[in-house]
């Protein structure tokens, strides 16, 4: 089988990618993934080859930030800056994978640039997979809105949102996609656990195959021998890492953190991320670039973060509360599924301040609230990229055709 792998967005959409690039080469297959020009490197370093496609992540979430236009009160001016962000980069996607795309049996993509993917395979008559890390095919079970008083709806309000949401999504990206004659096999690998939904596993075709963790430890960065001392010195700290997430002024955000963990007793952990913080260790708090959630997350107290899947799922597994402070996509959703479930606080990232932070800590502090996070993680099952390789090898595989005997 030959494999094009396409994944864009952040480096947290991007990591399911590589895993998946990775495994389906140690099975023989042949594989070339695609990914935006700032994660090549970081595919790289790990050893697993890369080609560019698209544009620049990371500038494309600083012209989300920075559009004044979502801040209008002129509603017009707030729709077409929406339908702005539904289409910035798509053409550069589509224009990359046409060169690319000859000469593979298969194409794979992530939620983000799921469309183009798509369109392009259909239009050279290939199959299509697409790894959902979030459940945002219509369904009755995940309310449409991730608020507690949207639980209270019926379910058929959900799916039409949903669907709503996912025809609106679609008309906004027809115009400046390729056409395909006819459809093509494509398939929706459900890569989460859908028991956090519960009631979605009988509605959504899947497979599910469960999150795709780095259980090889393939992208875990080199042991911090420095910050290991620390974590060893002192008792466990609150985690927090919002990734690629503009936080606002990280300065002040850090502030705010070293206060609510100092009243608290508690020591800090701050992951930077993309953020312009210089890594620091004192005898309270550590501030470092990336750290290895699988080694780092189970020594601490608390994880507070974006909601991102990658992250949600690396603070599942290991059995630590979270503190979901979403900014923005499937974030606030992971809040609210992990919230009605007991395992998680959650609040928007931009309302948080050091005393909801507080009463957050406390919330998640509850001892009932400890037990259900740590009960997950006995549960937690690790081999969602094998099963997603799984899934994409059986799509790609050759349908024996029915031919009369002479």
């Amino acid at each position: 089988m030959r494999a094009l792998l396409a994944f864009t967005g952040s480096r947290g959409d991007a990591q399911p990618g590589i895993l998946l690039a990775h495994a389906l080469r140690e099975r023989g297959h042949e594989v070339t993934l695609a990914l935006a020009p700032n994660l090549v490197p970081f595919a790289e370093a790990h050893g697993v080859p890369a080609v560019p496609y698209g544009y620049d992540s990371a500038a494309l979430l600083l012209a989300q930030r920075t559009d004044t236009r979502f801040g209008s009160r002129d509603p017009l001016a707030r729709f077409r800056a929406m339908i702005d962000l539904q289409r910035r980069g798509v053409p550069e996607m589509v224009r990359d994978l046409r060169a690319l795309v000859p000469g593979h049996d298969v194409v794979v993509a992530g939620m983000a640039g799921e469309e183009a993917a798509a369109a392009t395979a259909r239009a050279h008559g290939l199959p299509f997979a697409a790894l959902h890390f979030f459940p945002i095919q219509p369904s009755a079970a995940v309310p449409v809105v991730p608020a507690a008083w949207a639980r209270r709806l019926p379910g058929a309000v959900h799916r039409l949102g949903w669907t709503l949401l996912t025809g609106l999504r679609a008309a906004a990206l027809a115009p400046i996609l390729p056409r395909a004659e006819a459809p093509t096999a494509t398939v929706r690998i459900q890569a989460y656990d859908p028991d956090l939904f519960p009631g979605l596993r009988a509605e959504l075709p899947g497979p599910f195959t469960g999150f795709p963790t780095d259980r090889d430890g393939l992208l875990r960065p080199p042991p911090d021998p420095d910050l290991d001392a620390w974590l060893a010195a002192g008792s466990a700290p609150v985690y927090v890492g919002f990734g690629s997430m503009d936080v606002g002024d990280p300065h002040a955000f850090a502030a705010m953190l070293r206060e609510v963990c100092a009243r608290r007793g508690r020591r800090l952990l701050l992951v930077s991320g993309w953020s312009p913080l210089t890594p620091a260790i004192d005898e309270t708090v550590a501030v470092v670039t990336h750290v290895d959630h699988a080694a780092v997350l189970p020594r601490c107290v608390a994880a507070v973060h974006h909601g991102g899947a990658g992250t949600t799922a690396a603070a599942l597994r290991a059995g630590v509360p979270q503190v979901i402070c979403s900014v923005q996509a499937d974030q606030p959703y992971w809040g609210a599924a992990l919230r009605h479930l007991g395992l998680a606080a959650t609040v928007p990232a931009k309302d948080l301040t050091g005393d909801r932070l507080a009463d957050l800590l406390d919330r998640v502090a509850d001892p009932e609230t400890i037990l259900r996070a740590a009960a997950y993680a006995g549960e937690f099952t690790g081999d969602g990229v094998d099963r997603a390789a799984d899934a994409v090898a059986a799509l790609a595989a050759p349908t024996p055709s029915l031919r009369r005997l002479r």
